[in-house]
Formats: structure tokens, C-alpha cells, sequence
């Protein structure tokens, strides 16, 4: 059992622990939301930062990719100069960075700004978790996951409805304006409470870094950019492919043998937590994955405008939400191996739901789909973060949870990225397929259709509008089929998976 050093109170003797958690997770939930909120904005942003529309996207490209390269130097950063202190930095930063984002008049100057943005909140999220981790003793940590994973997991899900809602009863800047009231409130809290952390000195390794910085950076605009260019068929994709593979292969051989590596590599020999990097990954591919398709699904196909299609997702978090509280204290009862069985068992029940889905339906469906899938990941992501840190020493905390939020980005990124292009692939070979047959020499079509053998442009145009329209639902579906291929495939994981003992092993520090 790790000793807790001299000087920093013990997880059952901190005070205030009830208002740490409220100011924590407002920062959380601020900066979660921003990974979703701008989406729906783009269009008014646009027009009046006279962008085109290729490079209103760097507006969102910029956000991430600095986010994900700053999210690794978290735990260098919070052991340097105290983690108290770049959570408060990070809060501050963000806030500032995003009113700025606000009043932007031009492109350049929104991509700066967002810049400044990832830059700042990309500690946000670890760290809140090292804090409650760090703050609750351990037969409370289930409970403290479930908060915290109630404001990640549902925060990307209302973030496009609130994002719509702001747009339309106000304008686009204010999707950046609404942090400052919660930034001051979670900065107050935060400032006045939190509890003050053991700071080690550690040398920094630039080499490190920049090698997993130029992996991290490349992928994620490969995965970005892919869409809009064609893919391998463009050499920017080369480029980017080159760069994430060899940054990445060199950052692994180098911190096998750097005497004061980045990341220290004997993170990598607890099996809880490496497994828990492997489900953490399938869950960002299926969380935001589901939630890029769903938005245009309901608004192409069924028409719904914003605040409708939010409506229709919200029980989604809500579910979210009724599971992570039952988990919560489930988790310290039951073995997490089970719970997470459970959640992906209903997370399969809610992805084949989804491939029943037609153009002729209610949102009956969708609405019953997304509770049970809400209930699913709830289920899953409460026991995998408890179970993956049990067994880690605090001073591993920061570094293991940036890991941890970056692999679950990484995965969201990569899940966007494939659905997108099965997508958009898949549409055209769809309709290919189905208006194949649909010709005037078919004895159906000229029996059902009259106006299609003699060429008639209305009737041509309606029946090519519900052709479209059936190849886009067939292709929705067959992106469902494969994230639930893909969640069956995760299921043989949770065997890696143990369960720690009541004052488990921690891994010493050298």
C-alpha cells in the first residue's frame, strides 16, 4: 500500500469534499461541452468571419489537435509546479481564451484563439479525475467515477442541443460566452477548497515529448482532413500517416531505455490499466460515434431541426446518467467484470435496435435505442475507471489519467473518422445498387410509376429523392452494424480485467 506523504491530508479527512466535486465538475462539464458545443454554430460562423466551407473546419481541427497534443503534459506539469496550480491556470486560461474565441472578427484569429483554447483545457479533464481519485478513500472511488463520468459522457451529448439553442435565440458567440459564468463559479470553488498535492521534480524530455507530439498531432489531422481529401489518395495523407507512425514507433523506443522518460513506462505493466486504455478507446469510438451519425440521421431523413433532435437524444444522457448512479455504488459490491459484461451486453441491445431503423418510423426507436445505450456505457465507463487506477500508485495518478483521456479522444477521433467515410462511401454504393433496377423496361416500376417510362422530370426527381433517401438509411445502418461488430469484439477484454484487493498493490516508484 502506497504511503500518503508527509504534509497532504489523508482522502477521508478532506474537508469540503462536497464543494470540490460541484467546482471540479463545472470545469469539467465547461470544457467537455466545448468538444461538441461550436459544431452546430458553424454555419453563422461562417458567414460572418467570411470563411469558406473547407476552412470553417480548422475552427473545430484546431481545438482538438492542441488539445491532444498538451493532454500528455499533464502530469509533468501538475508534479512540476503542483497540480492545484495548473488546474487553476487551465481554468483561468480556458475562460479567457474562450471570450476571446467570442469577439474574434476573422478566421485567423478563431483558429489562434481556439488554439489557446485546447492549449489551456487540455488538463482539465485528467486532472479532475486525479483530484477526485486523490480527494475520496478508495471504497468511495466508484462513486467519485460515476460523478465524474456522468459529466464526461453526457456533457458531448446535450453540447450540440445547447449549442443550437444558443445559436438560434441569440448568436454564435455565445457558445463561447457561456463559459465565463461557469468558469468563475468552478475557479472560485476550486481556488477556495481544493487541497494542495506533493509536488516531485522531474526533468523534462523534450525529446519525448515532441516525438508523441508529433504522433498525436499528425494522426489527428490525418483523421480530420481525411474526409475532405480523398484520403490516401491525396499526399497530405501520406505525409501525416509517415509522421504519426514514426513519432509514435520512436517514442516508444525511447522511453524504454531514457533515463527520465515523458511517460514512465512501467505504467504499462499493470493489466487493469492497460485493459482499461483498450475499453476506454472502444468506448470513445462508440460514444461520439453514435452521437457524429445520429444529428444529420434525424435531420436528413426525418427532418427534425435542433432543438427537436436534442429533445430526441437527451434520455440518451439521462440514461447515462440513472446508470452511473446505480454503478456507482454497485461497483463496490459486485465484480466490475460483470458490470462491465452487462454494459456492453446492452450496448450491442442498443446498437442492433439502431439497425431497424427506417425512414417510416417514429422516435419510439431512437428514444428507447438510446436510453438502453445510455445504460450501457454507464455500466462500462464507472467500473473501468475505478478498476483501471486501483492498483496504480498516486504519483502514476496525473500522468495515467491524461493517458487516459487521450486515448479516449483518440478513439473518438478514429470512430468519427471510419463511420464518416463507411458513410459516405456506402451512400453511393447504395444507390447504385438500388436504382439499378428501378428502369422503364422493370414491369414493376412502369406499373407503380407510370411517369418514370415516359420520362416525366417530376416524377424522375421524386424517385430519385427516395432512392437517395433509402441508400443514406441502409448506410446509417450499416455503420450501427459495425460499432456493435466492434463492442461484441470488446467483450473478451473484461476477462484481462481483476478485481484489486482491498488495499491492492500499488506499482513503486523507482
Amino acid at each position: 500500500m502506497t504511503a500518503i506523504p508527509a504534509g497532504v491530508a489523508k482522502p477521508d479527512e478532506v474537508p469540503n469534499r462536497g464543494l470540490i466535486t460541484l467546482s471540479i465538475m463545472l470545469a469539467t462539464i465547461m470544457q467537455v461541452l466545448d468538444t461538441t458545443i461550436a459544431n452546430v454554430a458553424l454555419p453563422s460562423m461562417q458567414a460572418d468571419l467570411g470563411a469558406s466551407t473547407d476552412t470553417i473546419t480548422w475552427v473545430l481541427t484546431s481545438y482538438i489537435v492542441a488539445a491532444a497534443i498538451m493532454t500528455p503534459m499533464t502530469g509533468w506539469l501538475s508534479d512540476r509546479f503542483g497540480r492545484k496550480r495548473v488546474f487553476l491556470t487551465s481554468v483561468v486560461g480556458f475562460v479567457v481564451s474562450s471570450m476571446l474565441c467570442g469577439i474574434s472578427l476573422n478566421l485567423s484569429q478563431m483558429v489562434g484563439f481556439r488554439i489557446l483554447q485546447g492549449l489551456f483545457g487540455a488538463a482539465i479533464v485528467p486532472l479532475s479525475q486525479t483530484f477526485l481519485l486523490d480527494i475520496n478513500p478508495k471504497e468511495k472511488h466508484g462513486q467519485a467515477m460515476a460523478m465524474w463520468g456522468a459529466g464526461i459522457m453526457v456533457g458531448p451529448i446535450i453540447g450540440p442541443t445547447l449549442g443550437g439553442w444558443l445559436t438560434e435565440s441569440f448568436n454564435w458567440r455565445w457558445v463561447f460566452f457561456i463559459n465565463l459564468p461557469v468558469g468563475i463559479v468552478a475557479f472560485l470553488g476550486c481556488a477556495a477548497f481544493l487541497p494542495e498535492a506533493v509536488r516531485r521534480l522531474r526533468k523534462f524530455d523534450f525529446f519525448g515529448f515532441a516525438m508523441l507530439s508529433i504522433g498525436v498531432g499528425a494522426l489527428q489531422l490525418m483523421l480530420d482532413r481525411g474526409a475532405a481529401i480523398e484520403w490516401f489518395s491525396a499526399l497530405e495523407i501520406w505525409i501525416y500517416a509517415f509522421l504519426a507512425a514514426t513519432g509514435f514507433w520512436v517514442f516508444v523506443f525511447h522511453i524504454r531505455g531514457a533515463a527520465d522518460p515523458f511517460i514512465n513506462p512501467r505504467i504499462f505493466r499493470d493489466r487493469n490499466f492497460v485493459t482499461g486504455l483498450l475499453f476506454i478507446f472502444v468506448i470513445g469510438v462508440i460514444l461520439l460515434a453514435s452521437l457524429a451519425l445520429l444529428p444529420p440521421m434525424l435531420s436528413t431523413i426525418f427532418g427534425y431541426p435542433t432543438i427537436t433532435t436534442g429533445m430526441v437524444m437527451a434520455p440518451r444522457g439521462m440514461g447515462t446518467m440513472v446508470s452511473m448512479i446505480l454503478v456507482g455504488r454497485l461497483v463496490r459490491s459486485v465484480d466490475a467484470r460483470y458490470l462491465v459484461v452487462t454494459g456492453l451486453g446492452l450496448t450491442i441491445l442498443s446498437l442492433y435496435i439502431m439497425t431497424g431503423f427506417s425512414p417510416q418510423m417514429d422516435d419510439r426507436l431512437i428514444i428507447e435505442s438510446g436510453v438502453i445505450q445510455g445504460l450501457g456505457l454507464g455500466l462500462v465507463f464507472v467500473p473501468l475507471s475505478t478498476v483501471a487506477f486501483a492498483t496504480l500508485a498516486p504519483e502514476f495518478r496525473a500522468d495515467a489519467t491524461a493517458l487516459f483521456s487521450l486515448v479516449r479522444n483518440i478513439g473518438s477521433s478514429i470512430g468519427i473518422s471510419v463511420v464518416s467515410l463507411m458513410l459516405t462511401r456506402n451512400i453511393q454504393i447504395n444507390h447504385a445498387e438500388l436504382g439499378a433496377g428501378l428502369t422503364p423496361f422493370n414491369p414493376v416500376v412502369s406499373a407503380m410509376i407510370p411517369g418514370a417510362v415516359s420520362g416525366n422530370s417530376t416524377v424522375l426527381t421524386q424517385l430519385n429523392g427516395l432512392v437517395t433517401q433509402q441508400a443514406l438509411m441502409i448506410s446509417y445502418i450499416d455503420d450501427f452494424k459495425l460499432m456493435m461488430i466492434v463492442t461484441m469484439a470488446a467483450v473478451p477484454l473484461a476477462l484481462f480485467l481483476r478485481k484489486p484487493k482491498a488495499a491492492g498493490p500499488a506499482i513503486a516508484m523507482e
